[in-house]
């Protein structure tokens, strides 16, 4: 569908509510529809929300972004929300990543590693960073928000930070998130854990936001402001 000069992809779903979409890193809008509405109540609740679909373009458009990484030394790369320096060190030994002092990530391959064995590893070692954090985080924020998760997975997602599957209460978490400060992450799996109370981003939601983690927004803001990564995150 096209509204305004502006391309709308439409998802029928059975859902209760539409849901209006822009992602990164082009704004591209998405609208998760009720399979009962017409084209013509979608087309309208989208012309309802284009200055706030504007608004998101603009800031996606505006928001700082780290070029395509080579994985060469030197280049900027993220961990907790600290910029580190890459340095690729060629032993014969397993690969390693290893934070040290002075701002310096070491990143030790195999001789003749080439960049996609490069930046496996040390995305393996991201998720092996997210995943020793997970427990602790569910010891602390299960009982506080009242819920139990049937389980708590990783993998890399193109424009989510987190996802519930709901009916088997199965989160996942971005492995990009380890980038992000700890508050970002804390803030994510907060904000899942809720959903398996309240379905929908709806006021009752934001409620159970504000009560659990009243610091919500700020970190949320605080996510979505931080560099993007090439192809780009929002939440």
């Amino acid at each position: 569908m096209t509204i305004n000069g502006m391309s709308i992809e439409i998802v029928r779903k059975r859902i209760k509510n539409l849901h209006v979409g822009v992602y990164p890193p082009n704004g591209r809008v998405r609208v998760a529809a009720p399979r009962h509405l017409s084209d013509e109540a979608v087309r309208l609740a989208v012309v309802t929300r284009i200055r706030w679909i504007r608004k998101q373009q603009r800031r996606f458009a505006e928001q700082a972004r780290q070029s395509e990484r080579e994985m060469v030394s030197g280049e900027s790369h993220y961990f907790e929300g600290r910029r580190y320096r890459l340095r690729v060190e060629e032993l014969d030994a397993p690969p390693q990543v290893v934070p040290a002092s002075g701002g310096i990530l070491v990143l030790r391959v195999r001789p003749g590693a080439g960049r996609e064995k490069r930046e496996d590893v040390l995305y393996e070692w991201y998720r092996s960073q997210l995943k020793d954090r997970i427990p602790a985080l569910l010891d602390l924020w299960e009982p506080r928000v009242g819920v139990q998760a049937a389980e708590v997975r990783t993998k890399r997602m193109r424009t989510r930070w987190g996802s519930c599957n709901i009916q088997d209460r199965r989160i996942w978490l971005n492995v990009e998130l380890m980038k992000k400060s700890p508050a970002c992450l804390e803030y994510v799996l907060v904000h899942e854990l809720v959903h398996l109370l309240e379905r929908n981003h709806t006021a009752r939601f934001k409620e159970l936001m504000d009560l659990h983690l009243p610091s919500w927004r700020q970190r949320r803001d605080e996510l979505n402001s931080s560099p993007l990564a090439h192809e780009g995150w929002d939440y």
